[in-house]
């Protein structure tokens, strides 16, 4: 090596193992947990919230200044409302010496959420207006969080939420004028999401994954894919919150999921089993349940083929449900018709009585169920059904907003689309009024015979079409 270079060569091996030396001497002698006081209170100036280090805290300097802080416990107006294991924390060396805390990155590991809604509607994350005028800026040029887990519970619905194995890789992190009313219109992120399963009261998805765009009040997670009811879905989610009340627009496929999968709950036993098609577009806006419920519209279309129900012929039933009426139209319209809607109004009413059979066969070649979605009303569109001898169709709303049923009627018809056999629903989601079904055969013997000569004598004559949609009658 030339001696030109040798010198400031020497010089730089010099320095680093000066370095190297005072972070080993720092390390062994500047017992950090005796300031655990202090960080304590800095952690707690930046979350706006009060952190607690239950375990010890270690220093590294390479690279860079590292904190390590164990068991660490975020309480917001005395309910814990996060916990981690581990943090590791970047810190910038310069701003330390001058006794200031500024942060470069953080890392979690296996940290739990809790986010709750208490009986009066308010949230636990939520602070006091003048711990909210107080905090500071953050930048973070990485946020990771490793096998998380975040858990939501609404305590006036009893409604909750559980994120588990979740893996978020965050960058460019900046949250600016926190002083300010809106604070999510001050986040700006670019984020990579990963869990491996979300499980609400009744029904679990796995293999969510994501990738995260916010500034400015907005922000779009696209792609959204997970795997729910054994179907693989995609599609993608805008939050605007740039307005008075937040905006969501959501576009999602499911596609072939099972139905069993989805309507299991209603009877462990006798479903319907196929795999269909889902696709939803839906806009809706506001902070609460109720206002989402009211603003909620969109469309929603489900489409299956070659669909197999075991435990009751459909076809014998049809035949003679004049006479028999062994059970309720209504039944056939809420498990096979309605698709996710349906499933959300059988929660307080037994629309099972097809699903109770443990005889018998049948054959759904077609299934369409076509909603449009105005103001939390849900209008039918193409709603119906196709066995190899027999359809079935369903006309009316679904008014989520005061849950109740508005219109119903299902119906069995002919090729021409007329009523042979119908029955209504009215009321309440929770208690129903279902009425009784009614058919020809309410008739007088000779009338209903008229009505049989005369079909036959005017093959083409006219009826009241109840049904024009796209399921054609069976051949």
């Amino acid at each position: 090596m030339p001696k030109s270079f040798k010198t400031p060569a020497l010089v730089l091996a010099a320095f680093l193992g000066l370095l190297v030396l005072i972070a080993i001497a720092l390390s062994l002698f500047w017992d950090l947990n005796a300031h655990k006081p202090r960080l304590e209170a800095a952690a707690s100036k930046i979350a706006g919230m009060e952190v607690r280090i239950d375990g010890r805290i270690g220093i590294a300097f390479f690279p860079g200044v590292v904190l390590t802080l164990e068991n660490v416990h975020v309480h917001n107006r005395g309910t814990e409302i996060g916990a981690t294991s581990s943090a590791r924390i970047g810190v910038d060396f310069l701003a330390l010496l001058k006794q200031d805390i500024r942060l470069r990155h953080i890392t979690l590991a296996q940290p739990v959420i809790y986010i709750e809604r208490d009986r009066d509607g308010h949230y636990n994350y939520e602070r006091p207006e003048k711990v909210r005028q107080s905090l500071p800026d953050l930048r973070l040029a990485k946020f990771v969080m490793a096998d998380g887990t975040l858990r939501y519970l609404d305590k006036r619905t009893g409604k909750h939420i559980e994120a588990a194995a979740c893996e978020l890789d965050a960058r460019d992190v900046q949250l600016t004028g926190r002083q300010s009313p809106g604070i999510l219109k001050q986040l700006a992120v670019a984020a990579d999401l990963a869990c491996k399963t979300v499980r609400t009261n009744d029904y679990a998805a796995a293999d969510l994954n994501t990738k995260i765009a916010g500034q400015n009040g907005i922000f779009d997670l696209e792609p959204l894919t997970m795997r729910l009811f054994d179907g693989q879905g995609a599609g993608r989610l805008r939050a605007d919150f740039t307005q008075t009340l937040p905006r969501y627009d959501l576009s999602y496929t499911l596609t072939q999921f099972r139905l069993e999968a989805l309507l299991k709950t209603l009877s462990p036993q006798s479903v319907p089993e196929g795999a269909v098609d889902l696709t939803a577009k839906m806009t809706m806006q506001g902070r609460t349940v109720k206002n989402l419920k009211q603003t909620l519209t969109g469309e929603v279309t489900m489409r299956g083929t070659d669909l197999v129900f075991n435990g009751r012929d459909l076809d014998e039933a049809f035949d003679h449900f004049e006479s028999s009426q062994s059970f309720n139209l209504v039944d056939v319209g809420a498990v096979f018709l309605a698709g996710p809607l349906g499933l959300a109004i059988t929660k307080g009413y037994d629309f099972a009585s097809i699903l109770h059979g443990s005889e018998g066969h049948s054959e759904i070649r077609t299934l369409i169920s076509d909603w449009k979605v105005e103001r939390g009303i849900a209008r039918s569109q193409d709603v119906a059904i196709a066995t190899r001898r027999h359809r079935v169709a369903l006309q009316g709303r679904l008014d989520f907003v005061n849950e109740r049923f508005d219109g119903v009627t299902v119906a069995l018809i002919d090729g021409k689309g007329c009523i042979r056999a119908q029955q209504a629903i009215h009321g309440p989601f929770r208690k129903p009024v279902v009425e009784k079904p009614s058919t020809l055969k309410a008739l007088t013997g000779p009338v209903v015979r008229l009505f049989k000569q005369v079909g036959a004598l005017f093959p083409g004559g006219a009826c009241e079409v109840f049904y024009a949609g796209s399921v054609a009658a069976p051949k």
